[in-house]
């Protein structure tokens, strides 16, 4: 399986990361993307993805930490880009939910990186919380110009589903599906996605599946959780897990891996 959403930086995993992913790969989760949210957290991504067979990282400033980007950021990120760990820029995008940096700065981060993905022809690996039109509307005009996209960690309505669909995005989804509280517009949602569309990730160590039995003592979520996800997935859209399984890691391979180097 294939993981495409993991914080392998989060300091939740600072004493027993090897160990974490051990379990990982015992699961059966052989390949993961490892998520780069600022300059600093890339930089300790990439080289985690060189550490560990099977992985990779992307390269990016998350909205939160836009207030950060200046002149040299670019720069930065193109260096690390080069590096063949790094198969996507991102996490990128806007979040007006908690306003950790202004508008304005999270406007002109993502923008940047938008531009520099398309210059690079890589993917990008997408945030959006509470600023669905704005997204679209700076996104829209690099479309054309970028190799794919994912809308990492999706919990938007249907009618957002479908618009990010209808401009060929992936959507990437989580534990946050098996959350009985507020996952059930997001589960009614699963059959509107198309198979080819659809990646999986556990977004680590964040978003553990509620529903996980027996319920491990700690809340911390790890990757080895990943076949739960699949499996509820595939229930909930009615189909095969097996052949879910390799169809959502033929979609990650598809989007991140065409030209990058073996891992």
């Amino acid at each position: 399986m294939f993981d495409i959403g993991l914080n392998i930086t989060s300091s939740q995993f600072d004493h027993d990361r090897d160990e974490m992913i051990a379990r990982a790969r015992a699961a059966g989760v052989s390949n993961m993307l490892f998520t780069g949210t600022s300059l600093e957290e890339s930089e300790k991504a990439c080289a985690f993805a060189r550490r560990y067979e099977g992985c990779w990282s992307t390269a990016g400033v998350h909205p939160h930490d836009a207030s950060t980007w200046n002149d040299e950021s670019a720069a930065r990120l193109r260096a690390l880009a080069g590096e063949a760990q790094v198969v996507a820029i991102g996490e990128c995008g806007l979040d007006f939910n908690r306003n950790f940096s202004t508008a304005a700065e999270q406007e002109h981060a993502f923008t940047e990186q938008l531009r520099l993905a398309a210059e690079l022809a890589l993917p990008v690996f997408l945030h959006c919380r509470d600023a669905h039109a704005r997204f679209l509307a700076l996104l829209d005009p690099w479309l054309d110009k970028l190799p794919g996209a994912v809308l990492h960690c999706f919990t938007g309505t249907e009618q957002e589903a479908r618009e990010a669909l209808a401009r060929g995005l992936y959507l990437g989804i989580t534990g946050w599906v098996c959350d009985e509280r507020r996952g059930l517009e997001l589960r009614a949602l699963l059959p509107v996605i198309p198979a080819d569309r659809l990646l999986l990730e556990t977004d680590a160590p964040y978003l553990q599946p509620r529903d996980l039995a027996p319920r491990p003592k700690s809340r911390r979520n790890e990757p080895c959780w990943l076949p739960h996800i699949l499996k509820q997935v595939a229930q909930w859209r009615g189909e095969d897990p097996a052949w879910l399984e390799a169809t959502t890691d033929a979609n990650a391979a598809c989007l991140f891996l065409k030209n990058a180097s073996p891992a």
